[in-house]
């Protein structure tokens, strides 16, 4: 695999030589005084190479985590990961980092892989064997279908197929091969019988058992998006408004740190919910009955960042410059931080993944996590998940889930790419119009 950087980073890469030996080694040497853009570049690009360098040999597809923990095994690969992986790639193509042919003959075997993997009514498990494409279970009754991180996965190659628009054969393989994962997803099976909401999970062997519809607001609007795109099988507006609009904690409207939060949690719940969606779904001008979802998650970002500075625990290290609180690893296993439920744990990709909605705030974030604690934190692809001072814990891992997101809404911010290339879909457009939004982007 062929990087092809800018002129400006050579020296920069040429001292991530001395790299950790171990997948999740935080041992990399960081280039001093950059400017803010170099910045950008680096932490950008370092992190991309989790879904490049770190990739499953095989399939391609990213793997869950970079350390053994949980006794996951070295062949776990991660559905909603590699969707986000996927847009990482792009963005790294479009940067010339990697040449366009190479990324996509890397994205082409991927979906081959994909195209043989175990399915359910055309969607994938949560997690697979990255060597075989058979299901690994997430739980004891989760191994079967794993809707929402289907659409995560689809998401991302939507993208893909919108920006590897060439005639030549590989490009016209990987976007025929891509249209035909993208049809093949049942969504509407998967209201279960005809009712009116979408449910997470279905496994051949447990049915329905994990019994799980999903409500908003939280990370699954793209789920609905998407499942109202389909052109084979797609779903009625009715599934959306009286299934993922009905729920005890779908309307807000209070006031938080001085923010309207229009849906969801109070407070906003971990900032993951604000992003995963929203990797393809431009916010910007996209409002529906519901909300305006730019003042959503940018209103949400503020809450968490304002709940930060006031730090009611008292919490070592919380600040205007060190703040953030999303899903991620912690000192006693893995839980979804937020102001109403932080145990003292930052997480760099909260932060960093919201750069488009707060860009001064995750500058000041980016220069602590990097200058300030970088000899902790900053590794061979990128910052590790998590840490938390007052406990004198510092990760050593790397997820896909937190990494994807660091990579995709930087670039976002920088270029508006991925924002582009999704709401360029014609399908995503129609669904859009069908469930009642308004965008910028629909014609």
């Amino acid at each position: 695999m062929r990087y092809h950087a800018p002129l400006t980073l050579i020296f920069c890469f040429f001292l991530f030589s001395l790299q950790a030996q171990r997948a999740g080694g935080a041992e990399a040497q960081r280039p001093k005084n950059l400017s803010d853009s170099a910045l950008l570049e680096l932490t950008e690009h370092q992190t991309f190479r989790y879904f490049w360098d770190f990739a499953h040999p095989v399939s391609h597809m990213a793997r869950e985590r970079s350390n053994r923990s949980y006794d996951y095994g070295d062949e776990v690969v991660t559905t909603g990961g590699t969707g986000f992986g996927v847009m990482a790639v792009i963005a790294a193509t479009d940067r010339k980092w990697i040449g366009r042919d190479t990324a996509a003959r890397f994205l082409l075997r991927m979906v081959k892989f994909l195209l043989k993997a175990d399915s359910y009514h055309g969607a994938f498990p949560h997690w697979m064997d990255g060597a075989t494409g058979k299901t690994i279970p997430f739980g004891r009754k989760d191994d079967g279908a794993d809707l929402v991180e289907t659409s995560y996965l689809m998401q991302g190659l939507l993208c893909a197929r919108q920006y590897f628009d060439g005639k030549d054969e590989v490009e016209s393989e990987l976007r025929n091969r891509i249209n035909s994962l993208w049809n093949d997803v049942e969504w509407n099976w998967f209201t279960r019988d005809g009712r009116e909401v979408l449910y997470w999970h279905w496994s051949p062997n447990n049915g329905w058992a994990m019994d799980f519809p999903v409500r908003g607001f939280n990370e699954c609007l793209i789920l609905y998006v998407l499942a109202a795109s389909g052109e084979r099988y797609p779903v009625t507006a009715a599934v959306y408004h009286r299934g993922w609009a009905q729920s005890d904690f779908f309307k807000n409207g209070k006031t938080f740190y001085g923010f309207v939060l229009p849906l969801g949690f109070d407070y906003g719940g971990p900032l993951f919910f604000s992003q995963y969606s929203f990797l393809g779904l431009d916010p910007r001008g996209l409002k529906d009955e519901y909300a305006d979802y730019w003042q959503q998650n940018r209103n949400h970002t503020l809450i968490n960042h304002a709940y930060c500075l006031d730090n009611p625990k008292k919490f070592k290290g919380y600040g205007p410059d060190c703040w953030g609180l999303t899903a991620s690893d912690t000192y006693d296993g893995y839980n979804a931080q937020s102001p109403t439920n932080d145990w003292g744990t930052i997480s760099p990709t909260a932060a960093l993944s919201a750069f488009p909605y707060t860009p001064g705030y995750s500058m000041k974030a980016l220069r602590h996590f990097y200058d300030g604690l970088g000899d902790r934190i900053w590794g061979r692809y990128g910052f590790t998940d998590a840490f938390n001072e007052t406990q004198n814990w510092w990760a050593g891992s790397y997820l896909a889930i937190d990494q994807g997101p660091i990579v995709d809404m930087i670039e976002n911010y920088r270029s508006g790419l991925l924002w582009r290339l999704f709401m360029s879909c014609p399908e995503v457009q129609k669904g859009l119009k069908k469930l009642g939004f308004q965008s910028p982007w629909m014609k």
